[in-house]
């Protein structure tokens, strides 16, 4: 392998300014991560980053029909994943093995003890959406949607994000582009009050297509034993609090991408009705709930909270719930972004589909007591608005009333 070790320098030395520790956000240099305890902690979180995975391994198989239910409009033969390159009884095996080997699997973030707290640790990419990136040339926020897709999975479990490192590989190390990448990912940091402490930088010939890159990365953070939000306190009767979201956020694109194609439109063309391009629409950053999210926990009340990323509303709000409940969703209770309606229109796609691949306008739902709802939705205002999307009942899955 040819790596440029003049170019990671440069890149080192054009972010380092952006990543100073301060007296909030404590550095940790590459030799104390490699004391005997850390390793440990290493191979750990090694463990639980697999069980991530495969949580959203099963997402995507049960997502397996996406593709070809969006041909039922008559535009040929309906295409099945394995057409499109996903193996389902390859995903169904891997997911069989691993669960032998790894207990514990299907959180959002995966809990390691320390004492009287645990530290919870989330990874993630931002999948197709980099393709968006490369076409429209934008890719100063990309490094946003990195962070919150890990930051955003552990402060469901009540976590105060602590640090994240990136992982940033392509065939030839263009500086300028890489710099942009992780400005993006430091502005992420800072939003959600965590400290970049390192990162990655690969450069592979030959692996990559010329000016594309490839991204990933995980999150750390800590919460005490006691103020673990699990999901066990809920019951019928409690409330959906939904936070809004910015638009796809970094999840459904490869639907989104099939739907643009089938359109006839570019990314540089208007989004129907709207001032802004379907690019500029599609491209926003995922927004991070972190700081919100915290804040409205220690109001109290909060009894679950879910991330609402692949598998939409359907796969992901029931991750929190005991056995025996589940959702009833207020249709018309927030305001669904244009750009879904967009999709669901140009794609032909059904409720049912957009609603288990695609957030719909809401990023996040915090399941809290009525008490508590009222206190929350009375301070909705501006970026910490805040809608009533449902309650909690007697039975299982999602409905909509």
């Amino acid at each position: 392998m040819k790596t440029s070790c003049t170019a990671n320098t440069e890149l080192v030395r054009c972010i380092a300014a952006s990543n100073r520790p301060s007296e909030h956000k404590p550095y940790f240099s590459k030799r104390f991560l490699c004391k005997p305890e850390f390793l440990c902690f290493s191979d750990k979180l090694r463990l639980l980053s697999t069980g991530g995975n495969v949580a959203r391994t099963k997402r995507i198989v049960k997502q397996s029909s996406i593709i070809s239910n969006s041909n039922r409009n008559g535009d040929g033969e309906g295409l099945t994943y394995k057409d499109a390159g996903v193996d389902i009884d390859a995903g169904s095996e891997l997911v069989r093995r691993i669960s032998k080997m790894v207990s514990g699997i299907g959180g959002f973030g995966g809990l390691y003890p320390l004492g009287d707290s645990y530290l919870v640790a989330g990874t993630d990419g931002v999948g197709t959406k980099l393709k968006l990136a490369f076409e429209t040339g934008i890719h100063e926020t990309i490094g946003i949607d990195l962070v919150a897709m890990s930051v955003n999975d552990i402060v469901t479990s009540g976590a105060k994000p602590l640090f994240f490192l990136d992982y940033f590989a392509t065939s030839h190390l263009d500086v300028d582009l890489a710099e942009k990448v992780i400005k993006g990912i430091v502005d992420g940091c800072r939003q959600s009050d965590c400290a970049l402490l390192g990162g990655e930088t690969a450069e592979m010939p030959d692996f990559y297509a010329d000016g594309e890159y490839d991204l990933s990365g995980f999150a750390v953070g800590i919460v005490k034993k006691d103020a673990v939000i699990d999901g066990k306190n809920i019951v019928a009767g409690d409330v959906l609090i939904g936070l809004p979201s910015s638009g796809v956020h970094s999840n459904g694109f490869s639907l989104v991408r099939r739907v643009l194609a089938r359109s006839g439109l570019s990314l540089k063309d208007q989004l129907p009705g709207e001032p802004i391009t379907l690019g500029e629409a599609l491209i926003a950053p995922t927004v991070i709930y972190v700081k919100q999210v915290l804040d409205i926990i220690n109001e109290g009340g909060v009894k679950g909270i879910a991330h609402i990323t692949g598998g939409g509303f359907t796969e992901n709000i029931p991750r929190v719930f005991p056995k025996g409940l589940g959702a009833a969703i207020y249709k018309g209770s927030w305001e669904v972004p244009p750009i879904f309606k967009w999709i669901q229109e140009a794609g032909k796609i059904e409720d049912a589909e957009m609603r288990r691949t695609f957030n719909m306008g809401i990023g996040m739902v915090l399941v809290v007591s009525p008490e508590a709802s009222v206190k929350i939705l009375g301070k909705g205002n501006g970026r910490n608005l805040a809608y009533r999307i449902g309650e909690v009942i007697s039975g299982e899955g999602v409905s909509y009333r």
